[in-house]
C-alpha cells in the first residue's frame, strides 16, 4: 500500500486500515504538530482514554521520525492521528499542507494509517481543562502541546468507536 494510501481525513476509512482491528481497535498515537514541538498523546486499545503523553521538541524529521518509531513499537501503535489545524471558518491555510507533508513523510516511514482530525479550538480547550485544574502558568507551558493531543485523539477515538456501527 502507498503511503497516501494511508492518510485520510475519513474516520471510518481509517479505521478499516487498521492492522489486524478485531474488536479491538488497537493502541493509538495522536500528534499536535507544533512549530516548535510535538505534542504527543497515546489511548489504550479499546478506545477509551486518551491520555496525554510527552512533548518533543520539533527537530530535523529524522530523529522525529526516530522518537515516533519507537514509540511505536513501545507501545505496540496501530495507527496515528494528527491533528489538521484548519482555518476557523475551515479552510485549509499554509499549516494544514505543513501537517499533510508530514502526514505524508511518518506513514512512509512507518508504514500505519494516518488519520488527519481537525484540531480546532484543541490548544483552548486543553488551557482550560489546565487552567480548572490549578496547572501553574509555567506546567501549562510545558505540557499544553501534549494535553492538546489528547484532546485531538478523543475526538477521533469518539467518532471511531462511532462507526463501528
Amino acid at each position: 500500500m502507498s503511503a497516501s494510501a494511508l492518510i485520510t481525513e475519513s474516520a471510518h476509512d481509517f479505521r478499516e486500515a487498521l492492522p489486524g482491528a478485531g474488536e479491538e481497535g488497537g493502541a493509538l498515537l495522536g500528534l499536535d504538530l507544533g512549530t516548535k514541538t510535538i505534542g504527543i498523546a497515546t489511548c489504550d486499545a479499546g478506545w477509551r482514554f486518551a491520555t496525554a503523553g510527552k512533548t518533543l521538541p520539533r527537530g530535523k524529521f529524522t530523529r522525529d521520525k526516530n522518537a515516533m518509531a519507537e514509540l511505536i513499537a513501545e507501545r505496540g501503535i496501530n495507527g496515528i492521528v494528527i491533528g489538521l489545524p484548519r482555518n476557523m471558518d475551515g479552510s485549509a491555510g499554509a499549516r494544514v499542507q505543513s501537517s499533510k507533508a508530514y502526514a505524508q513523510n511518518l506513514a512512509a516511514a512507518v508504514g500505519l494509517p494516518i488519520l488527519l482530525w481537525d484540531e480546532r479550538w484543541s490548544t483552548l480547550s486543553a488551557e482550560r481543562a489546565m487552567i480548572d485544574q490549578d496547572t501553574s502558568r509555567a506546567k501549562r507551558a510545558e505540557r499544553i502541546d501534549s494535553h492538546a493531543a489528547a484532546i485531538i485523539l478523543q475526538g477521533a477515538i469518539d467518532a471511531l468507536a462511532g462507526s463501528a456501527i
